[in-house]
């Protein structure tokens, strides 16, 4: 067999490996033997939660774009300074704010 040395701060020790074998009953599979619910729900809708999550996040993201294109679009109605030229109008816009948060 082989010898390995382990050595722990004040200890050392020595072992030998004998066999590799593993005995059946010693191995179990966490997949199974695991029963929280979060576990059963994760098996059962993990692949309907993570697609309503990202259809959830893409509702976000295109809604946080339109509005802050929509505040942008109402500043240029109203004859603030563009931000592309150095204006900052678009600051005082609720409609601009209510985008950036979504």
């Amino acid at each position: 067999g082989s010898l390995i040395t382990l050595s722990c701060l004040s200890h050392r020790v020595v072992c030998q490996v004998i066999s590799s074998a593993v005995p059946a009953d010693s191995v179990q599979d966490n997949a199974t033997s695991d029963s929280s619910w979060i576990t059963r729900l994760e098996n059962s809708y993990g692949f309907y939660i993570g697609l309503g999550l990202a259809v959830f996040s893409s509702f976000l993201i295109g809604s946080s774009v339109i509005l802050k294109k929509k505040g942008l679009l109402r500043l240029v109605e109203k004859g603030g300074t563009r931000a592309g030229d150095g204006g900052h109008g678009y600051l005082k816009d609720w409609l601009w704010w209510a985008g950036l948060l979504t």
